[in-house]
């Protein structure tokens, strides 16, 4: 089984923001896959169902982001995933607006949702996507750019990252991390 977790803070608040890119892949590829994240549990939004011949599971977590690891950690431990089958979906600052990036492992850099992951699994080997949304201009406005509300415009901008972001977990699934990564990145 793969845990799909995608990163952000619960909706609808926080919707169509640039922290939200996490939730937005697994809204897509819950859509795409018609799998319900509905159940509440483990202070997450989560749904299982299939994707390319694999069962996963999709999780939300609701803890609000900068405590993401809480959530994350107790489905971790209760479905005894392997942290090879634990892909984490997050919007990265560092990266242009709409690219993705992929990697084995790696630490948080600025994200503090991800520095909640990696202490709480004790570990940064678990699959990464990153979905680039660019950094403001003037970087005490960091956490307005984040939470704040993204303009039609920019936000399709941002959508071809959600888009190739839910093609990043269909290769990781179906061909392994090191294709998706030779293919996205």
């Amino acid at each position: 089984m793969y845990f799909i977790v995608g990163l952000g803070n619960p909706e609808p608040e926080y919707s169509n923001t640039r922290h939200n890119m996490g939730f937005d892949v697994i809204n897509q590829l819950s859509q795409k896959y018609d799998i319900k994240v509905e159940k509440n549990g483990f202070q997450s939004l989560y749904g299982s169902g299939i994707i390319e011949n694999e069962k996963v599971m999709l999780c939300k977590p609701q803890t609000f982001m900068n405590l993401s690891g809480e959530a994350i950690i107790k489905f971790v431990n209760y479905y005894k995933i392997p942290l090879s089958n634990v892909i984490i979906i997050y919007d990265d600052i560092d990266i242009e607006p709409g690219v993705v990036k992929i990697r084995k492992k790696g630490g948080a850099g600025t994200h503090n949702g991800m520095k909640s992951v990696i202490e709480n699994l004790e570990t940064t080997e678990f699959p990464h996507v990153r979905i680039g949304t660019g950094k403001p201009e003037n970087k005490s406005d960091l956490i307005e750019y984040v939470i704040g509300k993204v303009s039609k415009e920019e936000y399709a901008v941002l959508a071809k990252g959600i888009d190739t972001g839910v093609e990043a977990v269909e290769k990781i699934i179906k061909n392994g991390i090191d294709y998706a990564m030779n293919l996205i990145n």
